[in-house]
């Protein structure tokens, strides 16, 4: 796999955020499995505990090497189709958003986070482009990608990303 760039500025209501598109050939359920189960998780980032029911879990990265637990805030989870919340507390949180739709058996998974700034990017778009094509190869049974394919190869390109105009 040649790992490339992908992420897209785009602003929403509660601020600007850096959206990623994978494009998978599976329905809209076997994808959501992917991004919801902590088994289809740990194939690719990590694995949950609690009950998402609540409203909350707890949230570990297993490919971070000084990883730890971060509490999750669910603000909306709308099986199979979209997802959102805060990961972390305080001012360390970062939200983060799925929305998946399916068409001609093909279904688009878009993962956006929220920045803070414009020059997050060259570090938070690395790390997406990284994790969701971990969970392309995990879904194809193929091997992981590299982290050095990614971080400091990507950041440029992040760097350089025009944020939209928010005028109509």
């Amino acid at each position: 796999m040649s790992a490339k760039p992908t992420g897209r500025f785009v602003h929403r209501q509660d601020g600007l955020y850096l959206m990623h598109d994978r494009l998978f050939a599976a329905p809209v359920v076997d994808v959501w499995a992917s991004v919801s189960r902590p088994a289809e998780l740990q194939k690719w980032i990590g694995t949950y505990t609690g009950s998402p029911a609540t409203g909350a879990v707890k949230f570990l990265m297993s490919a971070e090497p000084d990883a730890v637990w971060e509490y999750v805030t669910i603000l909306e989870c709308r099986a199979p189709h979209r997802f959102m919340g805060d990961v972390g507390t305080g001012d360390d949180a970062w939200r983060v958003l799925l929305h998946l739709v399916e068409g001609d058996r093909m279904t688009n998974l878009t993962l956006g986070q929220r920045l803070r700034s414009a020059a997050e990017a060259a570090t938070v778009g690395p790390g997406w482009d990284y994790y969701l094509d971990r969970l392309v190869a995990a879904r194809a049974g193929t091997p992981l990608p590299q982290w050095e394919h990614y971080y400091p190869a990507h950041a440029q390109y992040y760097k350089d990303l025009v944020v939209p105009s928010t005028s109509a």
